[in-house]
């Protein structure tokens, strides 16, 4: 999960010590906002889940915040035809299911209660089955990026896998195509991510002014300007994927927020980010038997490989050891 962790101060006075108001000061945040994060299970207080934004919280509490960014103003409605299409689900038992999210889809709706979300389009399709049905989201993946959700169908399970993912239990493997190619095989990013009043992210190296963010990641194949690497999670901060790898020199091609400079490409000309959440691995909470799931790549991810291996002279060049399901 994207999950920030903070202390209350103990400068803030008794009057102004409601969670949301403490959230707005703390965060630099609009109070709908902080309103929103509450209401929207985004928030915990000393490691409890809280949706009461007038409690009062103490100088000390410790306040956990799964934050994601908020469009600057309210967005016309846009449906791709990926949000138009259904949602695949890879896994549905009475405790949780597994589902591909498409690209261009929100997760969750933000503080505008968009109607098209990846959470309320499948709680739709389960109350068609179950009127009583309810969904409760686990981790998230950001709207312009693909691939393996888990989601609850009560808190008490979502919990359990939330605790998972915050212990760095679950395996999660990513695939993204960045441009330029990567010369080390594999290698590993760590810093400290921290947000700005705007919520945008940004590396830093000082362990007091972020969150630890570590990042794994192995090229699979070389094509001409263009690298396919493997990436694995070992924290879960927003934006982390992208910032490394930009911060790498090689940012994921159709990023328009890293490095966008160098992030637009021939064969990526797509309304998305060359992202995919390709597997996710973890433990069942109630059956504690491990699972694992695979999404297929989009067909963008395809159709880019094939643009960028025409470019190359000889068809075997830039190919790695490794073979890849997109062959």
């Amino acid at each position: 999960m994207t999950t920030e962790t903070i202390q209350v101060p103990s400068n803030i006075p008794p009057p102004a010590r409601q969670l949301a108001n403490v959230l707005r000061n703390v965060l630099g945040i609009p109070m709908s906002h902080s309103v929103w994060l509450i209401e929207n299970n985004c928030v915990t207080v000393n490691h409890r889940p809280c949706r009461k934004s007038h409690l009062r919280v103490e100088p000390g509490d410790l306040l956990q915040i799964d934050r994601i960014p908020m469009p600057i103003a309210q967005p016309t409605a846009r449906k791709s035809a990926a949000s138009r299409g259904a949602i695949e689900f890879l896994h549905d038992d009475s405790d949780l299911c597994v589902v591909v999210k498409p690209a261009n889809l929100l997760t969750v709706p933000t503080q505008y209660r968009e109607g098209q979300t990846l959470v309320g389009r499948v709680e739709r399709r389960l109350k068609d089955q179950d009127a009583r049905a309810k969904i409760f989201c686990v981790h998230r993946l950001d709207r312009d990026v693909s691939g393996v959700l888990v989601m609850a169908k009560s808190l008490a399970v979502a919990e359990k896998l939330r605790s998972q993912f915050a212990q760095r239990k679950p395996d999660r493997q990513y695939i993204a195509i960045v441009a330029g190619n990567v010369q080390n095989d594999s290698g590993t990013v760590r810093n400290y991510l921290a947000t700005d009043a705007n919520l945008n992210r940004y590396a830093v190296a000082d362990p007091s002014q972020g969150e630890l963010a570590i990042t794994h990641y192995t090229v699979r194949q070389r094509w001409q300007d263009t690298t396919l690497v493997e990436v694995r999670l070992e924290t879960g901060r927003r934006n982390q994927i992208r910032i490394h790898l930009a911060d790498l020199g090689h940012p994921i091609l159709g990023d328009p927020r890293y490095r966008r400079d160098l992030a637009t490409h021939r064969a990526w000309p797509y309304g998305r980010i060359a992202l995919h959440a390709e597997s996710l691995g973890f433990v069942h909470p109630t059956t504690g038997l491990p699972l694992r799931f695979v999404a297929q790549w989009p067909q963008e991810f395809r159709d880019c490989q094939r643009g960028v291996s025409s470019h190359r002279k000889g068809g075997k060049e830039g190919r790695s050891d490794r073979e890849t399901q997109g062959d």
